[in-house]
């Protein structure tokens, strides 16, 4: 799958709206009978335009009050370095997010923690002796404005036309 038309880029905007939809509310919403609906949903997934189904889950109902992102600066960027920094900052569960990137730093970290001072054991602990860290910058949420994991498709539908 190449291409994605009308009716693949309409299943993707109500799957990204919830994704607890039933094929058949699904086909209904997009214009499709159950079938063809179906079968197009197996090929977005198939061909890796959707990646998986999961819960949004409230951090604060589960004792996540701390939102941090922590800048993650390296004594040394090399290839070998780096790949041994990304696949620790991979098995680290409270590091939700992480992404290597341009400027200041290297990576840029979206980490949880229950409390300021839980952080500030956990970044002592483990941050600090991930594989040839530097350096962390560290700065809080004061409050969410908009968080969301779903992506713009306005760009697919122009493309579609």
């Amino acid at each position: 799958m190449e291409t994605l038309d009308k009716f693949d880029i309409a299943i993707l905007t109500e799957l990204q709206a919830d994704a607890r939809l039933t094929n058949a509310e699904l086909a209904q919403r997009v214009g499709l009978s159950a079938a063809p609906c179906w079968r197009r949903v197996r090929a977005l997934e198939e061909s890796g335009f959707i990646k998986g189904y999961r819960a949004e889950i409230d951090r604060h109902k589960i004792g996540l009050g701390v939102l941090a992102f922590v800048r993650l600066d390296a004594n040394r960027n090399t290839a070998e370095l780096t790949r041994e920094m990304e696949e620790a900052i991979r098995r680290i569960p409270e590091v939700v997010s992480c992404h290597y990137i341009s400027g200041a730093g290297t990576f840029e970290l979206q980490v949880v923690s229950r409390d300021l001072d839980t952080f500030s054991q956990f970044a002592r602990t483990v941050l600090l002796n991930l594989p040839n860290v530097k350096d962390l910058h560290t700065s809080f949420s004061l409050g969410e404005v908009k968080a969301s994991s779903s992506l713009p498709l306005g760009q697919l539908s122009r493309a579609a036309r």
